[in-house]
């Protein structure tokens, strides 16, 4: 396959997710609408409602953290990575390919339904690109699969910013995630998430055994 760096509509790329759309059912309602388990808010749903074409486990060497105070998770904190890649960090990602129609919705309901004006040749060229000073207007370039790009979306403050502790709701979220598509035991899942900044300190292991 041949990227087509025009990337217009009908073209694919693959998301990478690390949060709460790690879990297919999460993401599917960023896809067709409705209202994920746990969540506070009803999501709209992209114009092309078709599933992803594909997906596959993908690990990113950035740095994951949790942060701010998210109206859709209780008003605490989710998920974000650093823009800083080093081989050290592993974060646990699903990538689903849809078309970059798909990804730019998805981007919009991120951002709280702005359309932002998103240029992905120039984030592949650069690695990364701020598109608004926002939780998730920062689109990260994380590599290549199977000929298409691999885009992913983040914060542009890069760690600089107090972490928070996540929901429940929303870690059962991702637990489910690393469970059910990456495919983690659990106790893989314990030693993944307890290190993680805005956890680390927080939560301990027993609380994160009883989530999954």
């Amino acid at each position: 396959m041949v990227i087509d760096t025009r990337l217009t509509g009908k073209d694919y790329v693959w998301y990478a997710s690390y949060g709460s759309n790690l879990n297919r059912d999460r993401f599917l309602c960023y896809i067709k609408g409705g209202k994920p388990a746990g969540s506070e808010k009803v999501e709209v749903g992209c114009r092309d409602q078709s599933p992803p074409v594909n997906e596959a486990t993908y690990i990113m060497h950035y740095p994951l953290y949790f942060a701010k105070e998210s109206d859709r998770w209780q008003q605490q904190g989710v998920a974000f990575i650093g823009l800083d890649k080093d081989e050290k960090h592993y974060t646990y990602s699903t990538k689903y390919l849809i078309t970059v129609e798909q990804f730019m919705d998805v981007v919009k309901q991120e951002n709280n339904g702005l359309n932002l004006e998103i240029d992905l040749e120039d984030v592949m060229v650069n690695g990364f690109e701020t598109f608004r000073d926002s939780w998730y207007g920062t689109i990260l370039h994380a590599g290549e699969a199977e000929g298409y790009p691999i885009f992913t979306f983040t914060a542009d403050w890069n760690l600089d910013v107090p972490f928070n502790k996540p929901s429940d709701e929303y870690l059962s979220m991702i637990i489910n995630g690393l469970k059910t598509t990456v495919g983690l035991e659990n106790t893989e899942i314990i030693n993944y998430l307890i290190s993680k900044p805005g956890i680390a300190g927080n939560c301990d292991r027993k609380n994160i055994e009883k989530l999954i």
